[in-house]
């Protein structure tokens, strides 16, 4: 790619997510949007009026062939991200694809080699991983401060969004798995198991509980569920020394507590003391994810959700599926 002053871009998909996307391109003044793509019309009518000076369109090859495009952002449903993807990645785009990258491991394998013989960037959109209050506990674990992880459990919980083309895992759960993965280095599970019930949809699990086991002795547990009373975006971390909560939903995201039961001469103590909450510095994490994959297309920075991590996501996501987005 040659230099100049801003990167040309443009996205696919301005359903659920993709306005915010846009948003965040739109106000980079590094970026420029060239295209703005949907086969929805109607969709393509509402948000070209909040950005009349844009070109929307539902027409894709006019964009895969523009040689003076450098990237391309996919944000549309799950089953699409992969040929859309490989396209891009076979015209010389860069490529941003909102999360999962893919379905199966072997697909996201080849995106990594495709991105690799080209030196382009393939960056999935893991938007958590970008998330001020995640890093913040990021550091506070390899700091020491709470000692060795025994285990994790987290709940993403609501009454709806209801999707008909992913199950409730495939839907929530990669934020938690990514998320995990981030905290622990990206260390590769021994055992994982799931289990789901499909009460509204035949085939479609509305909720699934997702049990990984790690070296070390550590566990994790995910829930998700989309019928459930309660907005839920909750994740416990359980050390030896420290205990830790990040509620998203809370305006102290993250809690330590000051808590433990000790054994010293065949004797228990229960440590408890006051919780503290650090400071954090917020951010909108998409738009450090947007700046990050804008830093990894000029300057080279090695992509934090790269295909390597998207694919140990997947990996897990897939484990009892051969792969596919919906369990038979």
């Amino acid at each position: 790619m040659a230099d100049k002053e801003k990167i040309n871009v443009a996205l696919i998909g301005i359903g659920y997510w993709g306005p915010n996307i846009l948003r965040n391109l739109v106000t980079n003044s590094n970026y420029m949007v060239k295209y703005v793509v949907d086969i929805d019309e109607d969709r393509l009518n509402k948000i070209g009026k909040l950005y009349p000076k844009l070109y929307f369109t539902n027409d894709l090859d006019s964009l895969y062939e523009d040689p003076d495009l450098d990237a391309i952002v996919i944000a549309t449903p799950v089953k699409t991200h992969f040929d859309l993807a490989i396209r891009a990645l076979e015209n010389g785009k860069h490529v941003f694809v909102e999360k999962p990258m893919a379905t199966k491991v072997s697909e996201i394998e080849k995106i990594e080699q495709i991105s690799e013989d080209n030196n382009l960037v393939a960056m999935a959109g893991h938007t958590f991983l970008y998330n001020s209050a995640v890093r913040k506990i990021k550091e506070i674990i390899d700091s020491g401060e709470i000692g060795q992880i025994r285990y994790i459990y987290s709940q993403r919980l609501n009454l709806g969004r209801i999707r008909d083309d992913v199950n409730a895992l495939w839907n929530l759960a990669p934020h938690d798995v990514s998320i995990i993965q981030y905290w622990l280095d990206d260390i590769e599970p021994i055992a994982i198991s799931s289990h789901g019930m499909d009460y509204i949809q035949k085939g479609i699990e509305d909720v699934v509980f997702l049990n990984i086991n790690y070296p070390d002795n550590i566990m994790a547990n995910i829930h998700v569920s989309w019928l459930d009373p309660n907005k839920v975006r909750k994740m416990t971390l359980i050390g030896s020394k420290k205990m830790l909560v990040y509620d998203d939903l809370a305006d102290n995201k993250v809690t330590i507590y000051d808590k433990g039961i000790d054994l010293d001469n065949n004797q228990f103590s229960y440590r408890i003391d006051k919780p503290t909450f650090p400071e954090i510095d917020w951010k909108e994490p998409l738009k450090v994810e947007i700046d990050h994959f804008l830093d990894c297309i000029i300057n080279g920075v090695e992509c934090i959700t790269g295909p390597e991590h998207a694919r140990k996501v997947v990996s897990i996501l897939s484990s009892n599926s051969n792969g596919d987005i919906i369990n038979d």
